[in-house]
């Protein structure tokens, strides 16, 4: 089991630092974040310096107030851009690949004051093409982009795994892949082994929280099910920890690690 604890979460003043600390707590690899106006980008000197003392950097996880789905198409564009310098940084300093969302926040088929300003089938257009664009400069940089189903409180566009798939399957893209988030499948999944059991073709990249949105074992997620399937089908990717902390990190991180390992199976 290969373990990556997000960036923000782990005490340290540079990801060098970062990185020592999450070794000594049982991860192996440092989840980057990759915020918007290119800062990522910016970031290189620091992602070089890093990958030369040797960081494991896997992934960047978009951190915008927009995403691919916006309404606003000079949104939309933004984020593209944005998205197409992560993928060519996290391809410089030897990663897999960046993730997304179709959008967060934006709107909500439960809640009448947020009603979706497109129908769903421009809703797909415009998700079809941001992910085929994004999925052939991934593809040129050697890379994936791994779209991530959001709950629906959180997006009105893609929730589940299936819906993820839909989107991939239509494109026939390697360049797309699908990340799934334990957090999220609490609400949206029937069955969250047999989720994943569809989307295996499409999966790279997994990330953890529990029910509560707290660390792995804080919540009431039954996690060795889950585990022994993603064994079972032969995923080999990271588990990244995208969550709440329940108390201080130097105690929630390391117990979360230990709980993962402890729950794993393979």
């Amino acid at each position: 089991m290969k373990l990556a604890c997000q960036e923000q979460l782990i005490p340290g003043d540079s990801l060098e630092q970062k990185f020592e600390w999450a070794l000594a707590a049982g991860w192996d690899a440092i989840e980057l974040r990759g915020k918007g106006g290119l800062a990522f980008q910016q970031r290189l000197p620091e992602l070089r310096r890093a990958r030369r003392a040797g960081v494991v950097m896997p992934t960047v996880c978009v951190e915008m107030t927009h995403f691919i789905g916006a309404f606003d198409a000079d949104l939309r564009a933004d984020a593209l851009q944005n998205l197409a310098s992560q993928l060519s940084v996290i391809a410089e300093i030897g990663g897999e690949g960046a993730m997304t969302p179709a959008s967060w926040g934006m709107a909500s088929y439960r809640l009448p004051a947020l009603h979706p300003k497109r129908s769903k089938e421009d809703d797909r257009a415009v998700l079809l093409e941001a992910l085929h664009t994004l999925g052939e400069h991934a593809q040129r940089e050697g890379v994936r982009l791994y779209l991530e189903p959001l709950n629906r409180y959180e997006d009105h566009m893609v929730n589940r795994l299936d819906d993820a798939m839909s989107l991939i399957e239509e494109l026939a893209s390697p360049g797309v892949g699908i990340v799934a988030d334990f957090f999220h499948m609490n609400i949206e999944e029937t069955d969250i082994s047999l989720s994943l059991r569809r989307a295996a073709p499409y999966l790279g990249h997994i990330q953890v929280s529990d029910s509560n949105r707290l660390e792995p074992g804080a919540g009431h997620l039954d996690w060795a099910p889950a585990l022994a399937t993603l064994a079972d089908i032969g995923y080999t990717g990271y588990f990244a920890l995208e969550s709440r902390l329940s108390g201080p990190a130097e105690q929630s991180i390391a117990s979360a690690a230990a709980f993962l390992r402890g729950s794993d199976r393979r």
